[in-house]
């Protein structure tokens, strides 16, 4: 198979971004899963900070994967990747110092590229798991990473949940992060193209989306033309592995058919209600 050093991966995709096309990434968490969707020819591929939760804990999406879990599974996706990665930094797992250790951490690891969310995370006492940091924390955020990283090629992306705020708060944190350096934003919770049309207005970066398969975004030329270059759909490669790992066992086993989807099997198995109710056992979060 042929190979490509980090850096040329990091170059790959910054010509994706620089390009006039809009791409769509596959769900990566395993060396398997990054050689074959470089092997199906896929431009970029992701690594989600849920899908590893999921991989290394069997864990909910509760922010409970450390940087030092997150980062193993990077680097072993990075030995053997010939597609570049982005990896779902969340929050930087922590403050802006914190932030440029997951940099300098998940650059040695070999992804392309990251995003730095401006979530609040973990939830905190008494607070919603969608509340926001301050954009002057999130500005600060950016520049620790853009100090912390050594090869200009990696990308860092500053991510953001447009779902949550009003447009104009969006816009504005958008624009301070394009102007603290940001090579691309990445925007959750878009619902519509019209939605879209007034926050990319004005925005000179690359523009990322987490769609979710939202039918309301599936027009990739309208896409493209408003910036957008990466679009990620969702992790269904990991589901659907859940879902044919339970039905291969189940069957070995002799058990009933189970008539549970992936989405059901993964919520019966991460049990979520526990976490939840020890939240609202010792923390009073409401969600």
């Amino acid at each position: 198979m042929q190979r490509a050093s980090h850096h040329e991966l990091r170059s790959a995709f910054r010509a994706l971004l620089a390009s006039d096309r809009c791409y769509h990434t596959a769900s990566v968490f395993d060396p398997m899963s990054a050689r074959i969707a470089a092997d199906l020819d896929f431009e970029v591929g992701i690594l989600g900070g849920s899908v590893a939760s999921l991989q290394v804990l069997g864990a909910p999406d509760f922010a409970l994967i450390t940087l030092s879990e997150f980062v193993e599974q990077a680097a072993r996706i990075g030995r053997v990747s010939r597609l570049p990665v982005i990896a779902d930094a969340d929050h930087g797992y922590g403050n802006a110092l914190n932030v440029m250790r997951t940099v300098v951490e998940l650059e040695r690891a070999g992804v392309a590229a990251l995003t730095i969310e401006d979530t609040l995370l973990p939830a905190q006492f008494g607070r919603k798991s969608t509340d926001l940091i301050p954009i002057e924390e999130g500005v600060g955020k950016i520049l620790a990473a853009l100090e912390a990283r050594v090869d200009p090629q990696l990308s860092i992306i500053a991510r953001t949940h447009a779902g949550v705020l009003e447009v104009d708060e969006v816009i504005r944190r958008t624009r301070a992060y394009e102007a603290a350096g940001a090579d691309g934003i990445c925007l959750v919770g878009i619902k519509d193209f019209a939605h879209l049309e007034q926050i990319a207005a004005g925005l000179k970066v690359p523009l990322m989306l987490v769609t979710y398969g939202n039918p309301e975004l599936r027009d990739n030329q309208r896409l493209a033309r408003l910036g957008v270059r990466i679009v990620v759909n969702g992790h269904a490669a990991y589901f659907a592995a859940i879902k044919a790992t339970y039905d291969c066992l189940r069957e070995q086993r002799g058990a009933q058919p189970c008539d549970l989807n992936a989405t059901e099997l993964t919520h019966k198995y991460t049990m979520p209600e526990d976490y939840i109710l020890w939240a609202k056992e010792f923390m009073e979060v409401r969600e």
